[in-house]
């Protein structure tokens, strides 16, 4: 089949929901959809992309002729539409544009919204980087499962109703969930990420996981055959995170956060399921250890399920000189942060991937991780590993990670060696591939 866009004829239709990608606060899945299409325009020229979205994409998005991260927003910047609706985006290859898919609610943007598109406008491929398929789709549709760890490790999510925020409304929207699931589910968050990866799993063409560990994982908790499953490592975006020797850019970037060194540092949500109130306990152990102990320890990113548990330990060991917490950093700087870093703690109980150790290696980083399946596929023999469930144990690593001079060098280097196994341009490649297999 053929399309035109300008003057030029494209093979195939592509839609992919961009709305993750879209996101101010990004995490995995968010730059996991980001760079992904970042990268499929620079290496695609032969098909027509159309990206849905719930919003009008970022000044960001809506140029994809670069491929690093350059917050572009200003307050003077507007989207701009074609004459058919569709907002214009720039790209190489002059072969994307995106559709703006208004919806009143915060949820079911995907079930709904992208469902009522399809009815009429169905691309040849669709494209979802996450566990949820609209209800209406083309035959081949592609999703990406990162990991079940919400169906191995439930006590780790918290469960939040979906609908409005009271009343009738809620009580109707469950109802309706209910009955559409033969009482199976309920309008809540884990119930709904139960049920779309089911519903992903049955109906979906093709499934991306991200490591052979999330694939083993969903072969051993899904009625799925393993030929419908494709392994794709994540990447990293290697252009931010590196080595930076601008010492004087790396305590501008710390002023801006508060944070002062030396330090410790983890990124990524502040939660049960990272194990973040462990990692504290560890910190403690480690202090009474090293009573002189000059590293403080940096935890950036958002809070979400368990921070209550987060602020109680540090209020109930007196740790607010010696824990920082800047909250969300702007992604243009968090290299800066990772560079004036000591170490890299990564003390998670459930991961399908985990891009912050590359980026961590990539900028130099001796790295501490949690023993856990998929965090030693990543990292190899490149970081130190710990039992996540054993806070003596993290304390040890942590000790021995900041103060054994021979293992920080040999894990510095091979670290760097590491990381450059792992690419978003190899990542966008291979997922290409099984975007346009027949």
């Amino acid at each position: 089949m053929c399309y035109v866009l300008r003057v030029t004829c494209y093979e195939m239709l592509i839609g992919i929901d961009a709305s993750r990608a879209n996101r101010t606060h990004k995490s995995g899945t968010e730059w996991y959809s980001y760079y992904l299409i970042k990268y499929f325009a620079q290496l695609d020229k032969d098909n027509q992309f159309v990206l849905y979205t719930d919003k009008p994409l970022s000044a960001d998005l809506a140029d994809l002729t670069e491929l690093n991260f350059i917050r572009r927003e200003k307050n003077d910047w507007h989207p701009e539409y074609d004459r058919d609706g569709y907002q214009i985006i720039k790209s190489p290859h002059h072969n994307f544009k995106a559709k703006v898919l208004r919806w009143p609610f915060s949820y079911f943007w995907t079930l709904g919204r992208l469902s009522i598109w399809m009815i009429w406008h169905k691309p040849d491929v669709l494209f979802i980087p996450a566990h949820g398929l609209p209800l209406i789709r083309p035959k081949r549709t592609i999703n990406t499962i990162h990991d079940v760890a919400f169906k191995r490790e439930a006590e780790l999510y918290e469960e939040n109703k979906l609908g409005p925020e009271k009343g009738r409304g809620r009580r109707v929207i469950n109802f309706l969930v209910r009955l559409f699931t033969l009482g199976k589910y309920g309008a809540n968050s884990t119930d709904y990420l139960n049920w779309s990866t089911v519903y992903s799993i049955k109906n979906s063409k093709k499934i991306i996981t991200v490591s052979r560990f999330s694939r083993d994982e969903i072969l051993d908790m899904y009625k799925c055959l393993e030929k419908k499953i494709t392994v794709i490592y994540n990447g990293f975006n290697d252009l931010l995170y590196k080595k930076i020797n601008d010492e004087a850019k790396i305590a501008e970037v710390l002023n801006k956060y508060g944070i002062t060194r030396p330090y410790f540092l983890y990124a990524g949500r502040l939660e049960k399921k990272k194990n973040t109130p462990l990692l504290l306990e560890a910190f403690v152990k480690l202090k009474h250890r090293r009573h002189n102990l000059a590293q403080k320890l940096v935890l950036i990113g958002d809070a979400s399920f368990g921070f209550d548990e987060i602020k109680y330990i540090i209020h109930e060991f007196g740790l607010q000189n010696d824990v920082i917490m800047p909250g969300w950093a702007n992604e243009e700087d968090v290299p800066y942060i990772f560079n004036g870093a000591d170490a890299y703690i990564l003390p998670s109980l459930h991961e399908g991937f985990g891009i912050t150790i590359l980026q961590a290696l990539s900028c130099g980083l001796p790295a501490a991780v949690s023993d856990i399946p998929a965090l030693r596929e990543v990292a190899g023999d490149a970081a130190l590993y710990f039992n996540p469930h054993d806070k003596e144990d993290m304390a040890g690593a942590m000790e021995k990670i900041i103060f054994d001079e021979k293992l920080r060098a040999e894990l510095i280097a091979k670290g760097l060696a590491r990381a450059k196994e792992f690419s978003w341009e190899k990542c966008a490649r291979e997922t290409l591939a099984v975007l346009l297999a027949p």
